[in-house]
């Protein structure tokens, strides 16, 4: 028998969902089967899938450990660099660099900005893995392997809802500086295009009209500043809609791809000057009619800036 009780960052999820986070190895459809022949019980009593736990629950487990699978494996955490720009006992807001890559993808990377995230945390003792059954420090927004800026971290589970429900509900206002080719005219201005996702190829395209698997993307722009000879434009960027690539893809498409953008433009010789990759930023983030959150309130009006971008230097 398998004894687990309930903590609170367990609290407000389905049982189903909890012991598929703590027993990863365990398929689903056995969970179905072991809470349909009482073989797993809450608070001593037959339960179903989807009742929600709440702190202090008592799930028993009938089952061998081998037939659990084990729990959620239990993996070392890269210390890396950290360029923490806010925290409180709630959040983290951090200053991604460029070239780290937010998460693990299919090729499965050692170091990840959620592993610096979590080895921080460790280190700091305000995260244990060992004394969590499901939680773990997790991101609520992301940004390219190859764009700089803001990414925010949630240290609990109320604040990961309700960080989540303030960025769908866009009590959040985030601003973008770009450097593209060219001067773009107007020199300020909203465009807006149909973007469709390639997954295979890792690429959004164009449409002219809108597809079944289409997406509205709208973009605001305003041009800060141009170097002497008009070469490069400095531009703020507010998304409206948050489209995978949608800054990148949509200043291509007008004829003004972004500065060392390789993926939708030809960027041999930005290379030659030293920009390998898009000059994207994620620059600020300002929380807007949080008042009705319960934990988060107290950020209603605040803004938070990140380290300058290298490529400001080409401007005066």
């Amino acid at each position: 028998m398998r004894e687990i009780i309930i903590k609170k960052n367990d609290a407000g999820q389905r049982l189903d969902k909890f012991l598929t986070k703590k027993f990863k190895n365990m398929p689903i459809s056995l969970i179905y089967k072991l809470i349909r022949k009482k073989k797993i019980t809450v608070n001593r009593k037959r339960t179903k899938e989807n009742v929600i736990l709440s702190e202090g629950d008592l799930i028993l487990i009938f089952v061998s450990d081998e037939l659990l699978g084990g729990d959620s494996s239990k993996k070392k955490f890269t210390a890396g660099k950290v360029n923490v720009i806010y925290e409180d006992e709630n959040i983290l807001i951090v200053d991604k660099e460029s070239g780290l890559i937010v998460h693990s993808d299919t090729n499965d990377e050692s170091d990840t900005l959620i592993d610096r995230i979590t080895a921080y945390l460790i280190n700091k003792e305000e995260f244990n893995p060992d004394e969590e059954n499901s939680f773990a420090p997790a991101l609520c927004n992301r940004i390219d392997r190859n764009t700089q800026g803001l990414v925010i971290a949630a240290k609990n589970a109320q604040a990961l809802r309700e960080m989540n429900d303030i960025i769908k509900n866009r009590n959040i206002q985030k601003t973008y500086l770009a450097v593209v080719h060219g001067v773009i005219k107007p020199q300020e201005g909203e465009i807006k295009l149909q973007l469709e996702k390639d997954s295979d190829k890792n690429i959004v395209k164009v449409k002219n009209t809108s597809t079944v698997n289409s997406k509205t993307a709208i973009t605001k722009y305003k041009t800060i500043d141009k170097t002497r000879n008009n070469d490069f434009s400095l531009l703020e960027i507010e998304l409206i809609t948050g489209r995978t690539h949608q800054i990148r893809a949509t200043f291509a498409h007008i004829g003004h791809p972004l500065l060392g953008d390789g993926k939708y433009a030809v960027n041999k010789k930005d290379r030659e000057i030293g920009y390998k990759s898009q000059a994207l930023c994620s620059y600020s983030i300002k929380f807007v009619g949080c008042e009705k959150y319960e934990l988060l309130s107290y950020l209603n009006k605040s803004e938070f800036i990140a380290t300058k971008p290298d490529f400001l230097k080409l401007f005066m």
